[in-house]
């Protein structure tokens, strides 16, 4: 059973993922220790997860190989499929395809 604090109450030492990305810290394979709730409206509370900072190991260095594929990635994601060309901007899922084709 994990601790459930609301909104902006969680002690010192916890952080969220995005928390811990921004000191350039992962999770590193602990558990979850506590959640944060942020009470809604007319729906469900939003949920987020929360790591002990002094287990959190650092995040692994970009190795050439995976920002190799990552720039293949996103270069293939800037292609039209209809034209061909390098649109210069990520094509938008929902149209695929870029503005002049469109």
């Amino acid at each position: 059973m994990v601790s459930v604090y609301r909104w902006r109450l969680a002690p010192d030492g916890l952080a969220t993922r995005r928390q811990l990305r921004a000191v350039g810290l992962r999770p590193g394979g602990q558990d979850v220790v506590a959640q944060l709730e942020r009470p809604r409206r007319r729906r469900g509370p939003l949920v987020a997860y929360l790591y002990r900072l002094d287990l959190a190991k650092p995040v692994r260095p970009m190795t050439p190989a995976r920002h190799a594929a990552l720039a293949k990635a996103n270069t293939a994601r800037r292609l039209c499929p209809s034209c061909g060309r390098d649109a210069g901007y990520v094509i938008p899922a929902h149209l695929g395809v870029c503005n002049p084709c469109t």
